[in-house]
């Protein structure tokens, strides 16, 4: 499968897969999140797990690893204090403490260009442990 460009200081790619994954839950809304991981035999970023627009925020919190980094995408839908329905699409660079240097590293120099690749995210939340990106802290930062 082809990738687009790498990033030079960390050789990461981006999987085509992973562009249109993320198109089809900021265009069609068929997925809740996506869970990324990158593959570094391939030296690029892949889909990992998607979660069906039915599923909660604690579905999409316990796909997530506890001892290994991920980049992860959530749609998040809300209802202003004018009871509008609305959403914003969250980037949250998932590192837990207890994952390995070298990895918390990798994550950490491939994350901006990564991002950069998937144009529409409205927020980004960096997380090392579950409560720096509890349902709390989405509310918050989606106003």
């Amino acid at each position: 499968m082809s990738f687009r460009s790498s990033n030079a200081s960390s050789g990461m790619g981006v999987n085509d897969h992973s562009i249109h994954t993320f198109l089809e839950l900021k265009r069609k809304r068929v997925h809740r999140y996506i869970v990324f991981k990158i593959d570094e035999k391939k030296k690029e970023v892949v889909v990992e797990k998607t979660g069906g627009p039915a599923e909660s925020y604690e579905d999409f919190t316990s796909s997530l690893p506890e001892n290994d980094c991920r980049y992860a995408i959530y749609d998040f839908d809300f209802v202003t204090e004018e009871n509008c329905q609305k959403s914003k699409i969250f980037f949250i660079a998932w590192s837990p403490s207890a994952s390995r240097i070298r990895a918390k590293m990798l994550y950490a120099t491939s994350k901006d260009r990564f991002r950069q690749e998937l144009d529409g995210i409205h927020k980004e939340i960096q997380a090392t442990d579950p409560t720096e990106m509890d349902l709390d802290v989405l509310r918050d930062r989606a106003y």
